[in-house]
């Protein structure tokens, strides 16, 4: 990855913040670089301070606007994406409160996708128990006159962070949760077509679930449908991505507040590139 700050800053070239509080968000960057490859990214992963799930609301609104701050008035970001659906879920308000640029959440255009997908109103989401509690997704579901039934899937995320993406237990995993999760939809006379994959981690499994869901349903990637509405927001014209494509290098450079080694190693395999070098940072606690 080239420095940003060793590139030439073209006016018609956005600098665009991305931040989690872990890696995660590393998905939201790379549909990010397919959509918008002459942008240039700013990523911060909150390592120190992580899980946020596990925090007050208070909290977490603290430190996601400190991250927030550090990428529009230290790193000079435009835009910003927040690529934790924690933060998206809790801290939306505080971010947008802290910060002079746009601002946009992976919830909201997530449940925006399914609703341009879904016939029959009837919505599936899949996340962590922190953003199940929050009920940012069924909320934001009903925003678009959609019945959005969310389930949290604990297990997933280590075995994402595992490597077990194409694994015969995380495959058993997924059929488990998804049989549950359809049970309770016969059980409120939903006919689901529609299944949001409403964490960050969740789009390296999306082969898992697509070859999981029954025949009818459509899987929707949020931090796919996050880079689209980025983009348009950007007035940039989005398009349909193809994974299989070669990712764009792009410009981009990466901080984190701790573990810049677990980062490095990690973090390139849900970006799909190297991401070093990974710049130190410290927020506070």
């Amino acid at each position: 990855m080239t420095p940003i700050d060793s590139l030439p800053t073209p006016s018609h070239s956005p600098i665009i913040g991305v931040f989690d509080s872990g890696f995660g968000g590393l998905t939201v960057l790379k549909a990010l670089l397919r959509q918008m490859p002459e942008a240039r990214f700013l990523f911060l992963g909150d390592t120190a301070r992580l899980p946020y799930g596990s925090k007050s609301q208070r909290t977490i609104a603290r430190y996601a606007a400190e991250s927030a701050q550090f990428l529009v008035h230290q790193q000079h970001a435009e835009f910003l994406v927040i690529a934790c659906n924690t933060a998206s879920a809790l801290a939306l308000d505080a971010i947008q409160a802290a910060v002079p640029v746009p601002v946009l959440g992976v919830i909201e255009p997530g449940a925006a996708a399914a609703a341009a997908n879904s016939t029959t109103r009837n919505v599936l989401v899949i996340a962590t128990e922190a953003t199940v509690q929050s009920h940012a997704y069924a909320e934001a579901c009903r925003r678009h006159g959609l019945r959005g039934i969310e389930k949290a899937c604990p297990l997933l995320v280590p075995l994402v962070e595992e490597g077990w993406v194409d694994h015969p237990v995380t495959d058993q995993v997924v059929r488990i949760y998804l049989h549950e999760l359809l049970a309770e939809a016969r059980q409120a006379g939903q006919t689901p077509d529609t299944l949001v994959l409403g964490c960050t981690h969740y789009p390296l499994l999306r082969p898992v679930f697509e070859r999981s869901v029954p025949a009818g349903v459509r899987v929707i990637d949020s931090a796919e449908a996050t880079a689209m509405q980025a983009a348009r927001q950007l007035g940039i014209l989005p398009t349909p991505l193809n994974p299989t494509a070669d990712l764009p290098q792009g410009h981009v450079r990466c901080f984190a507040t701790d573990s810049v080694e677990k980062f490095e190693r990690l973090g390139s395999r849900f970006l799909g590139l190297p991401v070093g070098p990974v710049s130190l940072v410290d927020l506070g606690g």
